[in-house]
């Protein structure tokens, strides 16, 4: 059971039990859970109209260590029901600019730690099997997880030879680019609350063409494992304005890992082809930055004196 189901069960089965002002308490916070997450035990109690120790023994009284962690089963409650600019104002709203980089550092740190805590260690070798033998890899990402979905893409295709990445802004256009998916390809989608309707039609689709489906999302009940016979799970937390993908971006990069010790050699032979390319084609010259020997320092000196 999650701490949010259980702050309203805790509410409903302590409420004919509870004092008068209990009872107030719990009326309002039911009502107004987006603003009272965002008050003070001395500013709720104030509003309601009851005394700030009254508002501790409320939470006491729930069956909570004090005030703060009721707090935080409350933030827990209204985290999947507000906008993006209330969440936000619920996991940043009480932290000061200074404080806001190490907060949101660690943050992804311990999703990262969460996720290698839980992940499935079968379902992360299945995954890595099914694509080095699959005829053909698709990879979907929409909107926030797009990024993820190209990073993903340009690695793989590194590594193997038929690797699509599926580019869209519409369904129709989806299914025009997977219209040849059979049982001998793969299609790996990504995502994450909000869960993309189209990302799952793809994969929907996928199935209904026998072709292997994995899926990396954010927990065994997210819809996109509907149709994955693979799932990898990845802490995201959607609690601010901004997606933290953090941890998802960290399963790509071992999944990478995985596949490139699989097809050393090929790859090798693929990345010596690249750098003949690049400086046949002086892909390079002009777009990477590189260091400036002495002598260059010392030209463009002579020319500035």
């Amino acid at each position: 059971m999650s701490s949010s189901n259980d702050l309203r069960n805790r509410m409903n089965e302590s409420y004919s039990k509870m004092s008068k002002s209990q009872k107030l308490l719990a009326s309002y916070i039911t009502d107004y859970y987006d603003k009272a997450v965002f008050l003070t035990a001395a500013k709720l109690g104030e509003i309601v109209g009851v005394s700030e120790s009254t508002v501790v023994r409320f939470a006491t009284h729930l069956g909570y260590k004090g005030y703060p962690e009721f707090q935080n089963a409350l933030e827990e409650l209204v985290r999947n029901k507000l906008n993006s600019i209330q969440r936000m104002e619920v996991t940043y709203g009480r932290i000061t600019q200074s404080e806001i980089l190490e907060s949101v550092l660690k943050s992804d740190a311990e999703k990262i730690h969460a996720t290698l805590e839980k992940i499935d260690q079968k379902a992360f070798e299945s995954a890595v099997d099914t694509v080095l033998h699959a005829k053909h890899i698709y990879i979907i990402g929409i909107r926030s997880c797009a990024p993820l979905a190209s990073f993903m893409a340009f690695y793989f295709t590194l590594i193997f030879e038929n690797v699509h990445l599926i580019q869209t802004s519409s369904s129709s256009e989806i299914f025009e680019q997977m219209v040849r998916i059979s049982k001998d390809d793969v299609i790996i989608g990504i995502s994450f609350p909000r869960y993309s309707m189209r990302t799952l039609k793809a994969m929907e689709f996928a199935n209904k063409r026998n072709a292997k489906v994995i899926t990396l999302t954010d927990s065994v009940h997210s819809p996109m494992n509907l149709y994955s016979s693979c799932n990898l799970i990845a802490d995201s937390d959607m609690a601010s304005i901004v997606d933290s993908l953090v941890a998802p971006l960290s399963v790509i990069n071992a999944l990478i890992v995985a596949l490139c010790m699989k097809k050393q050699r090929q790859v090798a032979s693929t990345l010596e082809m690249l750098e003949d390319i690049w400086d046949e084609y002086q892909v390079y010259e002009n777009d990477e930055i590189d260091y400036i020997d002495d002598s260059i320092k010392m030209h463009y000196s002579k020319i500035g004196g």
